[in-house]
């Protein structure tokens, strides 16, 4: 299994903090009753950090007339909405909740030329209510693309404690390359235009990078 660049120092942190727990015991009593369960729950928070860094292989292009899942997760929204801070447009809004069990890669939905991406700090309310896109810390980026604008948010949830973002303004993304990162629960915004017709539905599950969430309705 790969590990994403991203976990590599928390994985070592919590290598060492339950290296260090599990080594004081076991000098001061190996045979206490108490060593062994906390090596076992050490032993499998471990192993569960390691897993939410893994970094699955993938990258499939659908082309520019097709929108593809930005996050592993389950759609949570599906609505029209006025954006007023940033494309000043109206925009369908598709929300993907990323639960810690998701892998928390975040993939770009299209090709295109990032226009701006910004960080805004906010609170940490549970990600799946609709005011966590306004009032989270959130990344927010701007595509540019063949089929109008296209606005990204990346939102911490109650869990998340770090968004990590590689967009950059003025670079040229393909589909499928890789947006950033999310630490431990989170969601994902996409704010697309009105052309296109969206094929997901409500609680559908979806595979970022792979699964093909929108296509412009002419098609």
């Amino acid at each position: 299994m790969k590990i994403h660049k991203a976990g590599y120092s928390v994985i070592l942190v919590v290598l060492i903090i339950m290296s260090i727990i599990n080594g004081s015991l076991y000098a001061i009593n190996a045979n206490s009753y108490i060593v062994y369960p906390i090596f076992i729950t050490s032993l499998l928070i471990f192993l569960f950090v390691v897993r939410f860094f893994r970094q699955p292989n993938r990258k499939i292009v659908y082309g520019d007339d097709f929108v593809i899942a930005p996050a592993d997760g389950k759609i949570v929204v599906i609505e029209d909405v006025d954006e007023t801070d940033f494309i000043k447009e109206k925009r369908i809004q598709v929300s993907i909740f990323m639960s810690v069990w998701s892998v928390h890669i975040n993939w770009f939905p299209m090709l295109g030329k990032v226009l701006s991406s910004e960080h805004f700090s906010g609170r940490y309310m549970a990600a799946w209510l609709p005011k966590s896109s306004t009032e989270n810390e959130r990344a927010v980026i701007v595509l540019d693309t063949k089929h109008g604008k296209v606005l990204i948010r990346q939102i911490a949830g109650a869990l998340a404690r770090r968004i990590i973002t590689y967009a950059k303004a003025n670079i040229n993304i393909e589909q499928g390359d890789q947006l950033g990162f999310i630490r431990f629960g989170s969601r994902v915004d996409i704010l697309l235009p009105e052309t296109f017709k969206i094929n997901a539905k409500l609680g559908d599950m979806v595979t970022g990078g792979l699964t093909k969430i929108a296509e412009i309705k002419n098609n």
